[in-house]
């Protein structure tokens, strides 16, 4: 099984980097499923059905969330409606939508966990104790199992992934929108990588416009910010997985850009 997992689809330049990209190499076989973080993919905030919808049509298999989950009213009752779509499983109970979905490939059943951290975060619910709880019923779960550890600090990153290894086939991170270089496959057969990156304008800061994010930072005063179109790119990984045993074979990170 060869996944694709695609960082944080910002805004309109970003859904088309991923239409685009993602679908192109799914349609030529380059990867067999798909999986992107898309709480960015409306203006910059949360998800809209309608969006949803394209990046599905496009080629996702699962599109998880973060911080920006609730951000679009509107698509509140989508979570429940869309069995495709995850938010973080460590929301507080009672929340719309589901922490974990398992969705049928061409290969195979994939299972996606979704958790958000609380470094710098909002206090959440503690994702340890959360993908614990889930990965407790396992015998509900595909054998390959990506998680999406939607978190600001590095150090709780990497800590997720070492607490995961040998129990899921890769713990990935999003949020930061700025790629990292550590992909590696860990002692336990765990594909590990601190930040996905971004799937939208490089030319920005984080996919917004730079002269409003410098206004605000040079003045202090609260600024509108407008996304960002120059210098596309979708970021990502690939990682061919061992689907009998659930463990990944490597992970390599991509880069692809794209003409607007």
């Amino acid at each position: 099984m060869k996944l694709l997992l695609v960082g944080d689809i910002v805004g309109a330049p970003g859904r088309l980097a991923f239409c685009r990209v993602a679908a192109t190499m799914k349609a030529r076989g380059a990867v067999d499923a798909i999986v992107a973080n898309a709480e960015n993919a409306a203006g910059g905030k949360g998800i809209t059905s309608a969006v949803g919808e394209e990046l599905f049509a496009a080629g996702a298999d699962v599109l998880t969330m973060g911080d920006h989950t609730w951000d679009q009213k509107e698509s509140w009752s989508y979570f429940d409606r869309e069995p495709r779509l995850v938010r973080p499983a460590n929301f507080a109970p009672g929340c719309p939508g589901r922490g974990v979905v398992t969705v049928d490939t061409p290969v195979g059943p994939l299972s996606v966990i979704s958790l958000v951290g609380r470094v710098f975060m909002n206090p959440y619910d503690c994702p340890f104790r959360s993908v614990d709880a889930i990965l407790k019923h396992s015998g509900s779960l595909a054998c390959v199992r990506v998680v999406d550890m939607h978190a600001e600090a590095t150090s709780e990153k990497i800590v997720m992934g070492r607490y995961l290894d040998g129990r899921v086939t890769a713990c990935v991170g999003t949020h930061t929108h700025v790629q990292t270089s550590d992909e590696r496959v860990l002692p336990g057969g765990t594909a590990y990588m601190t930040d996905l990156g971004m799937s939208g304008p490089r030319d920005s800061s984080l996919g917004r416009e730079l002269d409003s994010v410098m206004r605000m930072f040079t003045t202090g005063m609260r600024e509108s910010f407008k996304i960002a179109k120059k210098d596309i790119v979708l970021e990502g990984a690939i990682i061919h997985v061992d689907e009998k045993s659930g463990r990944a074979k490597s992970i390599k990170r991509i880069r692809e850009q794209v003409e607007s």
